[in-house]
């Protein structure tokens, strides 16, 4: 048998800082650039009741983990459950089973604040969040570690929403964070744009987007829906997680590849490619840069590492007995 810990989302509230999901989740995307093997999304949808399940992986091994998640969202209960495996990447053991939603809006949003260090102005000091749900949250608490904002719009479109979520990061972070009317009052003069909505159309228009700035786009991963318009994505350095999951489920990417307004040579490189430095970030204070955040296997593997290794340190959590296949896999 082998001890696996698994870990509550009580267990793991609380264990990791922002800034720490962005040191690891970095680390993560420099094994990527270096060779780590990642796969995009696998989405499996059903109709009655509808729902779907998805899953994808990473291995890390310089970390010496590997893993993903497997979560359902929808079905009858109208609920996600996020489940995340976590395996020694020498061994194969089993070594935790982490419940992963509340870890979900740290990573992803560690994810974006990696990018925006990549690819944002080193100046940059304002900020547009389009989106007030707990992925806007993460991201805004995740770019607050790489960059010192002082101005900080948000738009979403229920007035409720936007001014609660505006009063709550006002008080936690060390910037103004005001609620706008429109998304196009927030992107104006925004150094840094980020999307975190469920919208199915583009959200703000790309002619707007000032020289020099950087968007963040992390809230479809739907090749039918798309946050960003075909002007974003032509006016852009484009950078997505995965090259793979770019033309897989990227619905800003691929509405523009069918408008023709771009090919699959507009990709400028993964993230990974950037912080491994094996192809350039930002080499203009001129140049428009996007990163398209999707979620892979990459982040989640290293934020569970990190969850995990500081569990132990405290710990925390319980552990369940995993049989190897040669003791279990008998046939009898």
């Amino acid at each position: 048998m082998t001890e696996t810990l698994f870990l509550t989302s009580a267990d793991v509230d609380g264990l990791a800082t922002p800034g720490e999901f962005v040191s690891a989740v970095r680390e993560g995307y420099r094994q990527r650039g270096n060779g780590a093997p990642a796969e995009p999304r696998t989405k499996l949808t059903n109709a009655d009741p509808p729902g779907f399940l998805t899953t994808y992986a990473a291995v890390l091994p310089e970390t010496g983990t590997m893993g993903g998640y497997l979560y359902s969202a929808g079905f009858g209960a109208k609920d996600a459950w996020f489940t995340t495996p976590l395996f020694d990447a020498e061994s194969g053991a089993p070594i935790a089973m982490i419940d992963g939603a509340s870890m979900n809006p740290f990573k992803t949003g560690a994810t974006g604040a990696v990018a925006a260090d990549e690819l944002a102005r080193a100046g940059a000091t304002s900020a547009a969040i389009i989106g007030s749900g707990p992925q806007a949250r993460g991201q805004l608490r995740a770019l607050a570690t790489v960059r010192d904002l002082e101005t900080v719009w948000v738009y979403s479109p229920t007035k409720e929403h936007r001014e609660s979520f505006a009063g709550e990061m006002d008080r936690r972070l060390g910037a103004s964070v005001a609620a706008v009317a429109s998304a196009a009052a927030a992107i104006e003069d925004a150094d840094v744009v980020v999307t975190a909505t469920n919208a199915d159309e583009p959200v703000f228009d790309g002619d707007a987007l000032e020289p020099g700035t950087h968007v963040t786009a992390m809230g479809q991963y739907d090749p039918a829906k798309r946050e960003l318009d075909a002007t974003t994505i032509e006016r852009a350095t484009y950078v997505p997680d995965l090259k793979k999951r770019a033309l897989q489920d990227a619905g800003s990417f691929l509405h523009a590849l069918e408008e023709g307004v771009v090919d699959e040579d507009h990709i400028h490189g993964e993230l990974g490619d950037i912080v491994a430095g094996n192809v350039p970030g930002r080499q203009s204070d001129e140049e428009i840069t996007l990163f398209d955040s999707g979620g892979t296997g990459i982040e989640t593997v290293a934020a569970a590492t990190l969850l995990y290794e500081r569990a132990r340190e405290e710990g925390l959590g319980q552990t369940i007995d995993f049989a190897p296949g040669s003791e279990a896999l008998t046939g009898d």
